[in-house]
């Protein structure tokens, strides 16, 4: 396997330690021989590290650091993850209408890249600025389309985040045994694939347990958790089209 597909894979199962060691010797490879694609993939997961640590301003720097290198490589193509974790910073610290903006610019740049994967993640991600700003009609629609696309194109590994997009969904519009539903599903799909949840989508889903929690009591949000946990994420969203 590549060095990205490494670092990726060990950062999804939340071996934060072995993605710092990875990185670090892997900035240094790519300086010493002049690999900026390299360099940006190690930079990159050197600031998802420090975002997941809690340490925004951190992990704002060390993607800027990667984009700088990207931009002075002249390749686009290199931009695009050091510009997705900006949006996530600013989506993460609150700043909602630049989130927005952001996730439109990365958008942009994946369609003109021909990556329609990307561009799905990114709408994604886009639903929940819309989510966070109140317009639910526009978050709702918006997470429907990121839905359809990842169950038609077998984006397999999307699924537990098409999971995340129906809790807090749920939760936003105060169904809350349809959030803790949500919730067991997401959890079921994450630990299907031997994952855990990326940094932003770990708070909402943290957000939508607490909200929960509180509407139903531990005792019946745990039973919703569990029947969640049993269902296919395929089939579960049928009542929503």
């Amino acid at each position: 396997m590549s060095f990205s597909a490494d670092v990726r894979s060990a950062f999804r199962r939340g071996e934060t330690d072995a993605v710092v060691r990875m990185s670090a010797a892997e900035i240094e490879r790519a300086r010493a021989v002049g690999d900026a694609a390299g360099e940006v993939e190690a930079r990159y997961s050197m600031a998802r590290v420090a975002i997941r640590g809690g340490d925004l301003p951190l992990g704002e720097a060390r993607a800027r650091e990667a984009l700088d290198v990207a931009v002075r490589s002249g390749d686009r193509a290199l931009e695009e993850r050091p510009r997705h974790v900006l949006a996530a910073v600013a989506r993460m610290a609150g700043d909602l209408t630049r989130a927005r903006d952001l996730y439109r610019e990365s958008i942009a740049l994946n369609e003109a890249l021909g990556r329609p994967e990307t561009v799905n993640s990114e709408t994604h991600n886009l639903a929940f600025c819309e989510l966070g700003l109140g317009n639910l009609a526009e978050a709702r629609r918006l997470f429907a389309v990121s839905r359809t696309r990842v169950f038609r194109n077998g984006w397999d590994d999307f699924v537990p985040y098409v999971c995340v997009a129906g809790a807090a969904l749920a939760s936003a519009e105060g169904d809350h045994p349809r959030a803790a539903l949500m919730v067991g599903l997401a959890d079921a799909a994450f630990a299907a694939l031997g994952q855990v949840p990326d940094p932003d989508d770990a708070a909402d889903l943290a957000a939508v347990r607490d909200a929960a929690v509180e509407a139903l009591g531990r005792d019946d949000y745990a039973a919703a958790l569990e029947r969640g946990r049993q269902l296919d994420p395929r089939t579960a969203f049928d009542d929503d089209h």
